[in-house]
């Protein structure tokens, strides 16, 4: 899907004038998001009480399925679904909203589901439906911005924003009600209270209803971005392939795979851990992984001088280093009796430099190095390499953990976070030895965010 920006103007209203209305665009289109990811492992993992109190006991390879697959199958379909579909048939706006209607009705379904074959069904339908927002957000905002270069980042980052807030203020709106909270966000000593998992459900029902509002404030009021008329053909994408005959890109990408593959097995236990293992209770999750998101913006914003200053080879490099101190301390505090919680709150202070020196850095260097006829392609090509095949064999690598348990049945974390350090530290060496940036590949100025 071309990020370029259309030939004809916004009729809604000039270019100028729309960056309120794409900023909250960003943010709605991250909360929905947001208001559930971080904390649906707790939900699916917890077990099931006969009180309806619990969650739905389902194991870890099946959480490992459900949220890896279907985000793996959602952004392998979503170039298609984006970038043809609705280039050419559907202004990108109408497209939009009719992607977050279908989706939010799918979200109140799947609220309602407790078996295991209905969640997997429902949500790789319902990435399908949302993976090809992303892209849909992106491209509206380029052809309605007058200096997309300039104007974008700050845009965008009204995404993270509402990330942070939907899963900060569900938690504490709707599950901190009878929690007592010792301390102040970031920082906070979470109180283990039992009963109040099954609230999580909840946080699909929202997330459908902010979805089909979202859906309506598209229609209402977003600029009109009229289909494109020189939308690549459905497989252009497959002349990027050629790149792999570039060592840079072949290297950068077996790092990319093993990196992907671990950040998402972040998502499929950090919740469980941090309520089974360091003691939180199940209602300061969100706000706690919301941390990495608040650094994530900040590193974001030095990144141009990062990469300008040291070049693309080392910010890599700080990248996976990054998730090997992350993923270490989180094992190491489990050495103790009493883990420290702050220890493990001060860790995902790194997941700015996880997702802004590995995964930013990653996608700026793919686009240094296309030639700009298959630039487009090349970032379609790296990204379903990265979240379509990297999160299958998370799914695969995620379910061999299920076998660590304890006499409880409780999920033996020391083991897994120390195994993803380590392949965290393959992916450093990987880099470290083989990779060689091209040359012209250091100028930044146009990743400054």
């Amino acid at each position: 899907m071309s990020n370029a920006p259309v030939s004809s103007p916004s009729i809604n209203a000039p270019k100028q004038s729309a960056g309120l209305r794409l900023s909250v665009m960003m943010f709605l289109q991250y909360a929905v998001w947001g208001v559930w990811l971080p904390i649906m492992a707790n939900y699916l993992g917890a077990p099931v009480l006969e009180n309806g109190q619990g969650g739905l006991g389902f194991t870890g390879a099946q959480i490992g399925w459900i949220l890896g697959l279907a985000g793996a199958i959602g952004a392998v379909a979503a170039p298609f679904i984006a970038g043809q579909v609705a280039d050419r048939y559907l202004n990108a706006e109408r497209a939009l909203a009719l992607l977050l209607l279908l989706g939010g009705v799918v979200k109140l379904i799947l609220a309602t589901q407790t078996s295991y074959e209905a969640w997997l069904w429902l949500s790789i339908l319902y990435s399908v439906l949302y993976m090809p927002t992303l892209a849909l957000t992106n491209s509206i905002a380029f052809a309605n911005l007058d200096d997309p270069e300039k104007k974008f980042p700050p845009v965008r980052a009204f995404g993270t924003i509402g990330w942070i807030v939907a899963s900060v203020a569900f938690p504490v709106a709707w599950m901190m009600t009878d929690v007592k909270l010792v301390g102040y966000w970031p920082f906070i000593d979470g109180t283990k209270i039992a009963g109040s998992t099954h609230l999580i459900a909840d946080a699909v029902t929202v997330s459908g209803i902010v979805s089909i509002a979202y859906a309506v404030y598209c229609v209402l009021l977003l600029p009109k971005t009229p289909p494109k008329k020189d939308v690549a053909h459905p497989f252009a994408f497959a002349k990027a392939f050629s790149l792999f005959s570039r060592l840079d890109f072949t290297v950068l990408t077996m790092a990319a795979l093993i990196i992907s593959m671990i950040h998402q097995c972040y998502f499929f236990r950090t919740g469980l851990y941090l309520e089974n293992a360091i003691g939180f209770d199940v209602a300061s999750v969100g706000p706690i992984m919301a941390i990495g998101q608040v650094s994530e913006i900040l590193v974001l914003a030095v990144l141009g001088l990062f990469i300008k200053r040291l070049g693309y080879k080392w910010v890599l490099i700080m990248g996976t280093l990054s998730y090997v101190l992350r993923y270490g301390l989180f094992a190491f505090v489990l050495s103790d009796e009493t883990p420290s919680q702050g220890i493990v709150q001060a860790a995902m202070i790194l997941h700015g430099f996880n997702y802004g020196c590995f995964f930013a850095g990653a996608f700026l260097y793919v686009e240094k190095i296309a030639p700009r006829d298959i630039s487009h392609s090349a970032q379609t090509v790296f990204g379903i390499i990265i979240l379509g095949v990297g999160p299958v064999l998370a799914g695969f690598y995620n379910q061999y953990f299920d076998r660590y348990t304890d006499t409880a049945g409780s999920q033996q974390y020391q083991q897994f976070w120390y195994a993803q350090s380590a392949l965290a530290l393959v992916a450093t060496v990987v880099i470290l030895a083989l990779f060689r940036q091209a040359k012209g590949a250091v100028a930044a100025e146009d990743t400054a965010t």
